[in-house]
């Protein structure tokens, strides 16, 4: 690779980086609201740093009480995050736009679930929903401010 392309990479690489987080239409009221009334735990996969990075730039930490970045979401990963923090499964929920690392491993785990189709989600996130066990419950709403007519 030559300088000048390396340099050209590192550049876009960062710009990546430092891009401004955007929301969906009132993804911020919503968390306000639900930070008042519930506690809310974000629970993102990926490299800890990206990930990290991501958290502090959007300004959205303040309205969770922990936030946790791990290699993978799955049933095991969801019963770690409810003994650590000494949850109960049945009234605790996940909320998400992913079958696949959101939805159906949290139901798995004997959690609740709520889907919010999102039409960006990653196509490797695709995956059909499991239907909630009798004893569980899954919700599937229009958009994320739905959530307070729910919650």
């Amino acid at each position: 690779m030559t300088p000048e392309l390396d340099q050209q990479v590192r550049g876009i690489a960062q710009a990546i980086e430092n891009h401004p987080i955007e929301f969906l239409p009132e993804v911020c009221e919503t968390l306000q609201y639900l930070s008042q009334r519930h506690r809310l735990i974000l629970l993102t996969k990926g490299e800890m740093l990206e990930q990290t990075g991501k958290i502090e730039r959007s300004g959205v930490k303040g309205h969770f009480r922990a936030t946790e970045v791990v290699a993978e979401k799955n049933a095991s990963t969801y019963e770690e995050i409810v003994q650590k923090y000494g949850l109960s499964h049945g009234e605790t929920w996940m909320v998400g736009n992913s079958p696949k690392s959101d939805i159906n491993p949290a139901l798995a785990a004997g959690l609740h679930a709520v889907f919010v189709p999102h039409g960006d989600t990653w196509i490797l996130e695709h995956e059909e929903l499991n239907p909630a066990p009798e004893s569980q419950k899954l919700l599937i709403v229009g958009g994320f401010a739905e959530l307070r007519e729910h919650f």
